[in-house]
């Protein structure tokens, strides 16, 4: 019986990690698709989220299996309550990353500021959904607060991309639309960063039995 449910656990593990990579490429595609201005990789990147809600719908089923058939306790019910977690937030990660790739097909050319700090951005937060994932799978308390601590360097990003554009409107009010479709695309990237951030606080639940803070809706 043990057994059994070790078997099923490598199994979340190895869904998780599917789960992880899909949301890693979602992000790099948005981007990708914003900075190239391809609509057609926009368009590939809305219709790859439903990739994503299928893993989760699939650990989900796995997840239930393990609660009502192994009936685990203490820190195995944690470890599988926290996946559920988890995933809830790795979900909206794809939403998010989909609502980036469908402002970007809709941008006025050119750009009327060089894209740094968003690019920027989508690398420290999919580095943030990987090394969660990871945290939860190696048990590794010290990867989950690095993960944690790196929400400020997004968020400074996020102040940096805000200011930037307020300025740009101050200096030519026709930047306003554009400057306002990347502070929103920016945001979606912040967001993605507290996701990220609330998944790392479940790994430190499902270690230590205490959640340092409520998770973000």
């Amino acid at each position: 019986m043990r057994n059994k449910y070790f078997e099923q656990i490598e199994e979340l593990h190895n869904m998780l990690l599917e789960m992880g990579t899909l949301i890693e490429t979602s992000i790099e595609m948005s981007i990708t698709a914003l900075t190239t201005q391809n609509k057609e990789l926009a368009k590939k990147t809305i219709d790859f989220d439903h990739q994503i809600n299928q893993k989760e719908k699939d650990i989900e089923t796995l997840c239930l299996n393990l609660l009502l058939l192994q009936q685990p306790v203490a820190q195995d019910l944690r470890v599988v309550s926290s996946a559920l977690k988890m995933i809830t937030d790795m979900e909206r990660i794809g939403d998010q990353s989909a609502d980036i790739a469908e402002i970007s097909m809709f941008l006025n050319k050119p750009f009327i500021k060089k894209l740094e700090h968003i690019p920027q951005m989508a690398d420290a937060t999919s580095k943030m959904v990987k090394d969660s994932i990871n945290a939860y799978i190696n048990s590794d308390l010290d990867l989950a607060n690095r993960v944690i601590d790196q929400d400020d360097v997004v968020d400074q990003l996020f102040s940096t991309v805000k200011n930037d554009l307020i300025e740009l409107i101050r200096e030519n009010p026709n930047n306003g639309e554009q400057a306002i479709d990347l502070i929103m695309i920016a945001k979606y990237l912040e967001r993605i960063g507290d996701h990220a951030t609330n998944i790392a606080e479940w790994v430190v639940y499902s270690i230590t039995g205490l959640h340092p803070n409520k998770a973000v809706d």
